[in-house]
């Protein structure tokens, strides 16, 4: 679980900077899946990350792009 707050902050620190839409969407939507999947119930925060990460991503690129 620490490995994955790093990573988290890591990634929302890069975001900050400047980066491009999809880091951004990943760091996002990958806190907000953190917390979502912390919140259930079943307390999967890790699993809840990496979803919200992906789509994240996918939606930041989509934002890019337009």
């Amino acid at each position: 679980m620490t490995g994955l707050k790093t990573a988290l902050v890591a990634m929302i620190a890069t975001a900050s900077l400047g980066a491009c839409g999809t880091l951004a969407g990943a760091a996002v939507g990958g806190a907000a899946g953190a917390a979502i999947g912390n919140n259930t119930g079943n307390g999967d925060a890790e699993q809840g990350a990496a979803i919200g990460a992906a789509a994240g991503a996918i939606a930041g690129t989509v934002a890019d792009h337009n």
